[in-house]
């Protein structure tokens, strides 16, 4: 069985190293970057299954190098390891894409058991979760191919993220009907805490602007339930 690998993005050279000989110890394989430049090119060049990064480090914080690891690939589990406890940098961490958040100091058992969890989550593909492609593939004005991950609209083509056609492809099935937030959630992240919520949040949002271009499609809140795309 392959060993999970774990990039672990961290500046304090002591508790790196504490980290991952502990994870080490416990079957995982680490590769350590000491900021967030070097957390960048070893993200694209060890492909790794998991990603624990800080968020204050030297050249480029834990912020804006998730920011960018989620512009190619929004279903790799990140966890964000910081001292920055407010609730305001814990929801900007939520909102940038993150899957967990645990503030400094920390238990290296509950790391351990967060980053399991969130493994178990991701090895189960969403696309083998009922969001398959739809024989009718029409959201108003729009034209949906799930297969291409595009979403067209008379003359222009938006390119979506994996994450963004499921999402979209599951309001699709329910199209005109309430799609229940827990349902989603469980599809698509296998998880229905308030990570996995206010990650959803976020996708919802991405999906709300790009739909814009047709005023007849909405999709639509049902306070205390979930969604509903009408056109």
């Amino acid at each position: 069985m392959n060993k999970i690998k774990v990039l672990l993005v961290e500046d304090e050279e002591m508790l790196a190293m504490v980290v991952k000989e502990t994870l080490e110890m416990n079957g995982f394989e680490i590769e350590i970057a000491n900021n967030g430049i070097e957390g960048w090119t070893k993200f694209k060049n060890k492909q790794p299954d998991v990603c624990v990064v800080d968020i204050m480090m030297p050249r480029k914080d834990g912020f804006s190098l998730v920011e960018d690891i989620r512009k190619i690939d929004d279903l790799v589990p990140i966890i964000f390891l910081s001292a920055k406890s407010q609730t305001a940098d814990v929801i900007k961490g939520l909102e940038l894409g993150a899957d967990d958040y645990m503030r400094k100091p920390f238990s290296m058992e509950e790391l351990i058991l967060r980053i399991k969890k969130l493994i178990r989550r991701s090895s189960v593909h969403p696309i083998e979760s009922g969001s398959t492609a739809l024989m009718d593939n029409t959201i108003g004005k729009f034209q949906f191919d799930f297969k291409r991950l595009e979403l067209v609209h008379r003359n222009v083509t938006i390119n979506l993220s994996q994450r963004e056609a499921e999402l979209l492809n599951l309001l699709l099935i329910h199209k005109n009907q309430v799609l229940e937030r827990k349902t989603a959630l469980l599809k698509l992240w296998g998880d229905d805490n308030i990570f996995a919520a206010r990650s959803m949040d976020v996708y919802i949002t991405r999906l709300r602007k790009f739909l814009v271009l047709d005023p007849s499609v909405e999709i639509l809140n049902i306070r205390g339930i979930g969604f509903k795309l009408i056109d």
